[in-house]
């Protein structure tokens, strides 16, 4: 067996799949899905996932992008629903039912019972005519040509296009209620998520004997020196106000190093006028978002005055965990 061309033939089936469900699921029947989710959320009501086996795994992974993005969704175990689990539905909530088949023995089992709770049903299934999309308010049609298995058995495609077509629901759900940056931030108070949307460019700079500064028009040796007293690899220029006129980096410095009349420059002579510039209050994502852009890797932070406060130097952001 080539692995590799065995490899690439699951790539190909998968996407020519995903293709084909888009085709065919983003319809207005997808739209009216993604209102009446958002409606029930606002009036305060939650998504209750089912789903059982491979739908149920990647259920687990629809309600946990939903309820990261602000939109509470439960996950109820289709068995012990039947046993008294069944307590975490409420009148006003919507269920979310996952079956590729639409016949699913316990996932049928279960819509009886849910019927009796004022809850919409909306399914994800491969088969229109099931069970399950007969007993269903809403159907999303997930169906895949093909599996990726060689045998046309094991779920692959089939799961890919159910967790593609949660994400669509979840990315329309949150614009469709404003969901934002700040309000994701909340939801992610650790990790590399959270450094970067709740940590500011005030929290990581460098200041005080760090921060290298001279004043416009003095001998580039001295802003050079200013530069190895703050171990930094750039220096800010200010003019008599203290406000930034330019900046000086290490790699100014390299470019001009051939240059024999260099230490008898003028720091003026060299810097970057109107550099790019970040106010304290700003993100570090934001940052981020700046030196990937630019390609740059020192950015002063100004006040509304544009006086320099502090540097940002792209090689404290690993050790800061801002990735």
């Amino acid at each position: 067996m080539d692995i590799l061309a065995r490899a690439r033939r699951v790539f190909d089936v998968e996407m020519d799949a995903l293709h084909a469900v888009r085709r065919h699921l983003l319809t207005p029947s997808f739209r009216q899905a993604v209102e009446a989710l958002v409606s029930t959320l606002n009036r305060r009501g939650k998504i209750v996932l089912v789903g059982v086996g491979k739908s149920g795994n990647v259920g687990a992974k629809i309600a946990a992008t939903l309820t990261s993005t602000g939109s509470t969704c439960v996950v109820l175990n289709s068995t012990d629903a039947l046993h008294g689990d069944l307590g975490l539905v409420s009148d006003g909530d919507i269920i979310l039912a996952l079956s590729y088949s639409g016949e699913t023995e316990e996932l049928i089992r279960l819509l009886p019972p849910l019927r009796r709770f004022n809850a919409k049903i909306i399914s994800l299934t491969g088969n229109g005519s099931s069970t399950l999309a007969r007993h269903s308010d809403l159907v999303l049609n997930v169906r895949v040509p093909k599996e990726a298995c060689p045998f046309n058995l094991a779920p692959t495609s089939s799961t890919t296009a159910m967790l593609v077509a949660g994400d669509a629901l979840a990315m329309c759900i949150l614009e469709a209620r404003g969901f934002t940056r700040k309000d994701f931030a909340r939801f992610h108070p650790s990790g590399a998520i959270g450094q970067s949307l709740l940590v500011k460019a005030s929290d990581i700079m460098r200041t005080g004997k760090r921060l290298a500064r001279v004043k416009s028009g003095v001998p580039l040796r001295v802003a050079i020196a200013a530069m190895m007293r703050a171990k930094s690899g750039s220096v800010c220029i200010v003019d008599a106000r203290g406000k930034l006129a330019g900046i000086f980096t290490d790699g100014d410095l390299r470019r001009h190093f051939a240059d024999p009349n260099l230490l008898k420059m003028r720091v003026d002579d060299v810097m970057t006028r109107k550099p790019i510039t970040l106010r304290e209050d700003c993100l570090a994502a934001e940052a981020l978002q700046i030196f990937n852009t630019h390609a740059i890797d020192d950015l002063v932070v100004v006040d509304r005055l544009n006086r320099p406060v502090g540097l940002v130097d792209s090689q404290d952001l690993p050790k800061l965990k801002v990735v």
